[in-house]
């Protein structure tokens, strides 16, 4: 198999790693997961993976009596930070060379985020964990995700989730429900989808980055939608490369 990409960025929610919606990191989870990246990564595709914080800690279940908003948004990036370390070191089990990048100093765990040291190490085959979201408060890992991928070049994001796409309903609680093969961008935003939250959303359609939304935990999955096949969704804009691949 051949990948239809060159460079992606993933977007991987920190429930990912945790098993069931608990909270922390299964080591199952995580090896199932370094597993697919380095499946990927050995087809020559340069893979850089933006990670969440919610198997740790979720700004938005805070108890605000004790802590304030900022500070839970704070906290959430610092928790970006373990899961990115924790998938580093699971990769590099595996022989995958890997780099984090945090978006605040913390030198003595990771490297800072600089462009173009980012770039400098997809182009040598190593792969690239962002971390700390874009760190500044009242913004979600999904709008780093779409920062970092603009800014590094990435030609698509691709949103890991539970289910093979984005739905009229939850497939999990409705079996009526149907899945979209292809949204614009507007749609997304017209129909309050939630595939992304609308800042992300909008900085991938001002600059025509492709969002494509599949499976993770289907096992080989995230290798097939890298080489253009697998059951996904496809978000863009209708005049673009992806969306012509994807129909004919």
């Amino acid at each position: 198999m051949k990948p239809v990409f060159n460079r992606i960025l993933l977007k991987l929610s920190g429930q990912a790693l945790a098993e069931n919606g608990q909270f922390g990191i299964n080591s199952e989870s995580l090896i199932s997961i370094s597993k697919e990246i380095k499946e990927v990564t050995e087809l020559g595709c340069q893979t850089a993976i933006v990670i969440g914080g919610g198997n740790i800690f979720r700004g938005i279940t805070r108890d605000d009596r004790v802590i304030d908003e900022i500070t839970g948004d704070y906290m959430g990036m610092l928790a970006t930070v373990i899961n990115g370390l924790a998938l580093q070191s699971c990769l590099e089990k595996m022989n995958a060379i890997t780099r984090v990048q945090s978006s605040f100093e913390m030198r003595q765990f990771c490297e800072p985020y600089i462009r173009r040291r980012a770039i400098r190490h997809l182009e040598k085959g190593r792969i690239v964990i962002f971390v700390g979201g874009t760190g500044n408060p009242y913004f979600t890992t999904d709008t780093s995700a779409a920062l970092k991928a603009i800014e590094i070049g990435a030609e698509v994001i691709l949103k890991a989730t539970k289910v093979d796409g984005v739905y009229t309903d939850d497939p999990l609680k409705n079996k009526k429900a149907k899945r979209y093969e292809f949204l614009t961008y507007k749609e997304v935003l017209n129909n309050d989808l939630k595939v992304m939250d609308n800042t992300a959303i909008t900085l991938c359609m001002n600059n025509h980055l492709p969002v494509i939304v599949f499976n993770l935990f289907r096992k080989g999955n995230l290798k097939q939608i890298v080489c253009g096949k697998g059951l996904k969704t496809v978000i863009a804009d209708k005049n673009s490369t992806i969306f012509k691949r994807e129909v004919s």
